[in-house]
């Protein structure tokens, strides 16, 4: 068995996971650790630091346990890791780790979503991603959250008891910001808001699958927005409509899955320089 940890370092969040891989993550993972700290302004390199020393702690183990410290994300600059990975490879493997059974992924995070279709490895086939300035992203959900006076925790179970939706049309996330206003005005219902938010993402992500001729199957939710249950009805929703045999899940982890990822590549890799006596490399 190895030990490794994978650190994911995101727009919005730092994840950290502490694990032991038998045979380069290809036999048993076991999860021995794991933390997530929000960015909030913080330097999100310093606060890699502290999210990885929270998840060997979490694990009880410490630095010099780990064989391989992975990142992905934005966190390839960090200096006291092993090896980086790309996030879309990350959260490809992270989701068939999370789910067997996925063959695409929708990762949703503070800026953008992504679409990627997979194989039953984890290898990526094809991906398709929204524009950073779309309103289909977790920064644009928070702050219509903080706008209407809500906990991000409670979008879920309100957009669900939505009776009479209004779609925010703008791809502009100022424009939605501002259809919003207009809303409130009018004395729109935050249920009805929230509904016609997640309509409007659930659009756009279903337009993604489209593109990477995502039919059937399902679909894994990763990144930041993975446990909003109101965009995953939306979304199915979404789905159904357009008669697409597509099933839309989340998993209680979904968020750690780039880290994840990382850390069963870095076993991988682990085990690679391993076998050529190049371990003194990856130091």
């Amino acid at each position: 068995m190895t030990i490794t940890a994978g650190i994911d370092v995101g727009t919005g969040a730092v994840k950290a996971v502490v694990f032991d891989i038998e045979e380069g993550g290809k036999g048993e993972v076991k999860w021995l650790g794991r933390s997530l700290e929000k960015i909030r302004q913080r330097d999100p390199l310093r606060l890699a630091r502290e999210t990885y020393e929270s998840a060997l702690a979490d694990a009880g183990l410490n630095g010099d346990d780990v064989a391989y410290i992975a990142t992905t994300g934005e966190a390839e600059s960090l200096t006291f890791t092993t090896g980086h990975f790309y996030s879309m490879t990350t959260h490809a493997r992270g989701a068939i780790h999370l789910n067997p059974k996925v063959r695409g992924v929708l990762d949703v995070g503070a800026l953008h979503g992504r679409a990627i279709i997979i194989d039953q490895r984890g290898k990526v086939l094809d991906y398709r991603m929204t524009s950073q300035c779309a309103s289909g992203s977790g920064q644009f959900l928070e702050n219509i959250a903080r706008y209407l006076g809500i906990a991000q925790e409670e979008i879920g179970t309100l957009s669900q008891q939505a009776d009479a939706p209004e779609k925010v049309s703008s791809i502009c996330a100022v424009l939605s910001e501002t259809d919003v206003i207009n809303m409130v005005s009018r004395q729109v219902s935050t249920s009805n808001i929230l509904k016609g938010i997640h309509m409007s993402m659930a659009g756009r992500l279903a337009k993604l699958l489209r593109a990477i001729k995502m039919k059937e199957g399902t679909v894994l939710m990763t990144g930041g927005l993975a446990l909003d249950t109101g965009l995953l009805a939306a979304l199915n929703e979404e789905m159904a409509g357009q008669k697409v045999s597509v099933d839309a899940l989340s998993h209680v982890d979904s968020i750690y899955a780039g880290a994840i990822g990382a850390a069963i590549w870095g076993a991988f890799r682990h085990q690679k320089l391993a076998q050529i006596g190049a371990l003194k490399l990856a130091s």
